[in-house]
């Protein structure tokens, strides 16, 4: 027996004995069960229960055992002192109040065949622990559960703008500069293009903003990519660019061992990437301010159609040649960076200005996009979930990383529907 599974019978009051009763054998009746906290004190505040006549109103603590009561020294903390009801599985100790009054007992037994089925989640080896059941949740829960689950993530992601933003102190235009050059590394050199970022001020870069060749140069530099002996004159310029910059601003660059190329598609490479953006800066002056005025994910397109810049055409790295091939930003990493930049920005800066407006439209562009592919997204489709847009992928993707992978049913609606209907 766990205690948070005796927390999720008392939320939802799920008894086996009606009329419930206590150890002691006076007749309760439950109406709150109160506000659960997930923090320091009683697990429920605020509840409201009626032993025999006396209606109470106040907090309720679960134990499995009624004497980790003692155990975890509730007699010696102020706390407890407002306890009206303990609930525990095992009650192998009576508790008693400082002026020697008992405090009221309630035995929680579970309804025949949730534990069981509890168990059989807990120890499920499958996928999702409820791999075996979920066809028979009705489509309307699972609907409203990726509605929830969608908000959840984006709130956690904008929990992170927010630390950015406050590191950047409140410098709206800057954290969307460094949000977005992480994710321009696309997980592999997410890390190394952040550090770019924070050790090349977006100032920098405005201030040469209508000349491609300085902001490469200040890119390339600052990664630690320029050949030590640059060979083409494209190269050439840049290190001698880079050097009047650097002087200039005293900048040090980072170290280009940071970079990784290997297990990379040639396209993917961060030289290509660094490209790009350089691109996306030269020709988007104010981006952030443009994003917020888009409407639709369509209009977001020509914000992002980009191209590196013509040396690029026949290289993937510096100095080695290859066959000619433009270097378009592609719509998978379009719709990369909307789903995990652009979307999260625009739902915490409509949360951070309490302005409904952009965090509806934040996810109303998720169901513009089209789901994701990868290896979560193909295991629920063969679930047989519905998969159509980003939202429903995103959703998901937190779903099995938050919740399944933590064997988190209690607290999953799915994971609720399975137990209380005993599939």
């Amino acid at each position: 027996m766990q205690e948070s599974f005796l927390h999720y019978l008392w939320k939802y009051q799920l008894h086996q004995q009606l009329p419930l009763t206590l150890t002691d054998g006076r007749i309760i009746e439950v109406y709150s069960a109160g506000e659960h906290n997930h923090d320091s004190g009683p697990d429920f505040f605020n509840a409201k229960i009626k032993i025999d006549d006396t209606l109470w109103a106040g907090n309720v603590e679960i134990h499995v055992n009624a004497s980790e009561w003692l155990k975890h020294q509730h007699q010696n903390d102020k706390a407890y002192d407002n306890v009206i009801l303990h609930v525990v599985a095992n009650p192998d100790v009576d508790i008693r109040r400082e002026s020697g009054e008992k405090v009221p007992v309630l035995q929680l037994i579970a309804p025949r065949g949730v534990y069981e089925q509890y168990v059989y989640l807990m120890q499920s080896q499958q996928w999702v622990p409820c791999e075996s059941f979920i066809a028979k949740v009705d489509a309307f829960t699972i609907l409203q559960w990726k509605e929830a689950l969608l908000v959840e993530r984006l709130s956690q992601k904008a929990q992170q703008i927010e630390e950015r933003f406050i590191q950047n102190k409140n410098n709206w235009e800057e954290t969307f500069y460094q949000s977005l050059a992480a994710n321009f590394g696309f997980k592999t050199n997410s890390q190394p293009f952040e550090m770019l970022a924070r050790s090349l001020p977006l100032i920098y870069l405005a201030k040469h903003k209508d000349k491609l060749p300085l902001i490469e140069a200040l890119l390339f530099g600052q990664a630690g990519l320029i050949p030590e002996n640059p060979a083409s004159n494209y190269e050439k310029q840049l290190e001698a660019d880079y050097r009047h910059l650097a002087a200039k601003f005293q900048l040090k660059s980072n170290s280009g061992h940071l970079w990784k190329f290997s297990k990379l598609r040639p396209v993917n490479f961060p030289t290509i990437r660094l490209a790009q953006f350089a691109a996306l800066i030269y020709k988007s002056s104010s981006l952030l301010s443009k994003i917020l005025e888009i409407e639709k994910v369509s209009d977001l397109h020509s914000l992002f159609t980009l191209q590196a810049s013509e040396y690029w055409n026949t290289h993937y790295t510096f100095s080695n040649e290859s066959p000619y091939k433009t270097k378009h930003l592609g719509n998978a990493s379009f719709y990369n960076l909307v789903i995990n930049t652009v979307v999260p920005f625009v739902f915490f800066y409509g949360k951070a200005h309490r302005n409904n407006a952009y965090t509806e439209k934040a996810l109303s562009w998720l169901t513009e996009i089209p789901s994701e592919k990868n290896h979560i997204i193909t295991h629920w489709n063969q679930l047989g979930l519905e998969v159509q847009t980003a939202f429903d992928t995103q959703a998901l993707i937190q779903l099995k990383n938050n919740y399944c992978n933590f064997r988190l049913c209690l607290n999953c609606r799915i994971g609720n529907q399975v137990l209380r209907h005993r599939f």
